[in-house]
């Protein structure tokens, strides 16, 4: 029998009757013949509501401790997944993220998978069980128990599929696939049947909510195809996969992220270095660093940063003159050569100056066209880069 992961998204698994419909669901690929192991997210808001307790408790709540906190919501759901899958007479047993034998490094909040043991997971499905896993979390080497930072249970998933030797890895939401924009801002948008890893990790890390972008990082190593498609509606989802044969300067899709800031301080080579330092000592990732004149600007995704009270209060105390811009947002233009000449960039910059959205910032790779903006400007953003270069191709 062959073995399929399925993950589960906190909207699939939000109440009770909803748990039900997934069991009924996981039961019923039982009895097609295959083997499955699901991965849960957390219910519903049940991770932004433990964030906002801790928050009550403490303006900067140790990452440790956050860890602890945080992965009860996965463990809540797993256990009643499997008791619902009991009440069905199908056997099915829950296990944690240390249980499962992820393994992960020691960066607490938003760690990464170095390893997977799935030993029991693999006696339980021999045995004839449905195994559910909890996802978004893990054990380091050091028996800390770490997270995955937001859509870490799309990570959990994919890895145990390819530790699993699994054919498929679903990845099952609210949502039938993935689509050439957000669908509840861009009512045009359509789904794609299929998108490369590439595009659909710079799609992720522009701020598509659909897929993880280290879960695509891990199917594109290890060859797992990813299936993402909706819970509870039939329908063949897209698949990610190899490289999809596109025209070049063809868009994919369009995504913003609100959660971005934006670090300025003087650019003297020390006090840059000093800078990283104090960054990773504060946990906060950058995405782009350039340099203009004697200020370098650093964007920080805020998402999994926990402390930007602290964040700002050390660099007020190090950096004399450092600000720290909050209020802003991307937008990514993904698709295949966008880079190879400026036919794209100028229809994606004059689209913005008719929407009249002004431009903080922008930068081009192979596959992505990426501005920086205000942040109340992001929906109509994504309206107008959809419409002058997604629209028009679809």
């Amino acid at each position: 029998m062959s073995i399929v992961v399925q993950k589960y998204g906190g909207s699939s698994i939000a109440d009770v009757e909803r748990i039900r419909k997934v069991a009924d669901r996981i039961a019923a690929t039982r009895e097609a013949g295959q083997r499955v192991c699901a991965v849960v997210s957390a219910m519903g808001d049940t991770t932004d509501e433990l964030l906002a307790l801790a928050q009550r408790v403490s303006g900067t709540p140790p990452r440790r401790e956050l860890d602890m906190l945080l992965s009860a919501g996965e463990r809540i759901s797993m256990a009643l997944l499997s008791m619902a899958l009991h009440e069905r007479g199908v056997p099915a047993i829950s296990f944690t993220g240390s249980q499962s034998g992820i393994i992960t490094d020691d960066a607490h909040a938003n760690a990464r998978i170095i390893e997977v043991r799935p030993h029991r997971v693999h006696e339980e499905l021999e045995r004839g069980k449905v195994v559910i896993v909890a996802g978004y979390q893990g054990v380091s080497r050091n028996r800390e128990v770490t997270t995955l930072g937001r859509g870490g249970s799309d990570t959990t998933a994919v890895a145990l599929a390819a530790a699993l030797g699994a054919e498929t890895c679903e990845i099952c939401s609210d949502v039938d696939g993935v689509y050439s924009a957000d669908p509840r801002v861009v009512l045009e948008a359509k789904r794609l049947p299929d998108v490369s890893y590439e595009e659909m990790q710079e799609l992720a890390e522009g701020g598509a909510k659909v897929l993880n972008a280290q879960a695509v990082e891990f199917a594109k190593r290890s060859g797992i195809v990813i299936v993402a498609r909706a819970s509870f509606t039939a329908g063949e989802g897209t698949l990610v996969r190899k490289q999809i044969a596109r025209p070049m300067g063809t868009v994919a899709a369009v995504a913003s992220e609100r959660d971005i800031a934006l670090l300025s301080v003087k650019a003297a080579p020390q006090s840059l270095c000093e800078l990283a330092e104090l960054l990773d000592a504060h946990h906060a990732r950058s995405t782009y660093v350039w340099q203009d004149g004697t200020r370098a600007s650093f964007l920080l995704p805020l998402e999994n940063l926990h402390g930007v009270a602290a964040l700002r209060s050390a660099l007020a105390k190090n950096f004399e003159g450092a600000t720290l811009d909050e209020d802003l947002a991307t937008l990514s233009v993904v698709g295949v050569g966008l880079g190879a000449s400026h036919r794209s960039l100028r229809a994606a910059l004059e689209s913005l100056s008719r929407a009249k959205i002004a431009v903080k910032g922008a930068w081009t790779t192979a596959l992505k066209l990426g501005f920086l903006v205000d942040k109340r400007d992001a929906e109509k953003g994504v309206r107008a880069l959809h419409a002058a270069l997604v629209q028009t191709a679809i």
